[in-house]
């Protein structure tokens, strides 16, 4: 693939990343911030019975310092702006990922092959280590295992994306002997056993969250977690798509013109 055709690819690719952080800006507005000032609040009451029974003074005093950015500032302006960085960040690795993709899966189009990439970028790069670490609200578990906890994270985050890769090449070494369909299947098991083995021998974050905290709203921090990363990856599937698809078709159809006329005049 030219240079040229990769860096249209790439610029359309964070474009791509922007419009759908503004989706996902929208869903974590409206379906993420409620569980997050919920979170908030429990902790401030936990504080203030801590405070009440004599044990708070640290607690008390943490109350008492001065905002630096305040709520609404950061559920608005600091909202939009991580996750606008956040999708054109993730949408020009996805667009560089399409790239190498592309050709290498088989007779896709450019639109079905960018389905292919945000799918696949979804699952092993959030949600299999989400299954296996789920989000917590901010506040909510020990901040001396903090550290550890996102170590873990990001291992799994690693380990998903290397299984997965090596999913698609022992699909794509296996395709020819038993056919697209069972070498798919074939890879996808494999890649989910060595998912079940690694799931069961990595330490759990046991810890994550204090004891007492609402279940309830735990669990809809999570599904809201999980659906803005759902939008955002379906929204730049889509978009992608299109932009890829009306940037490689005449390149496409150019170069088969191109192979009929050489054949024409060779013959």
């Amino acid at each position: 693939m030219y240079a040229s055709t990769v860096r249209g690819l790439l610029v359309r690719g964070m474009l791509a990343g922007l419009i759908a952080g503004l989706f996902a800006f929208a869903v974590a507005y409206t379906v993420g911030e409620p569980p997050v000032d919920g979170s908030i609040a429990v902790e401030e009451a936990q504080a203030a019975q801590e405070t009440h029974a004599g044990h708070g003074a640290a607690s008390a005093e943490a109350a008492e310092e001065e905002e630096l950015v305040s709520r609404s500032v950061q559920s608005t302006a600091g909202l939009a702006t991580g996750v606008l960085v956040y999708g054109v960040a993730l949408g020009g690795i996805a667009s560089l990922t399409f790239s190498f993709a592309l050709g290498r899966l088989g007779r896709f189009s450019p639109r079905a092959t960018a389905a292919f990439t945000a799918a696949a970028a979804f699952i092993t790069v959030y949600l299999v280590p989400f299954l296996k670490y789920p989000a917590t609200p901010p506040a909510v578990g020990n901040p001396d295992t903090i550290g550890k906890r996102t170590t873990l994270f990001f291992l799994m985050v690693l380990l998903s994306v290397l299984l997965g890769v090596a999913a698609v090449i022992v699909g794509r070494r296996l395709a020819p002997r038993l056919g697209n369909w069972n070498a798919t299947l074939v890879a996808g098991v494999g890649f989910i056993a060595v998912l079940a083995v690694a799931f069961v021998f990595l330490p759990a974050n046991d810890d994550a969250v204090k004891a007492g905290f609402p279940a309830a709203l735990l669990w809809e921090f999570r599904v809201a977690s999980l659906a803005i990363q759902v939008v955002l990856w379906a929204v730049f599937g889509i978009v992608f798509g299109v932009l890829a698809q009306r940037l490689l078709e005449p390149r496409t159809a150019g170069a088969a013109a191109a192979v009929k006329q050489a054949a024409a005049a060779t013959g």
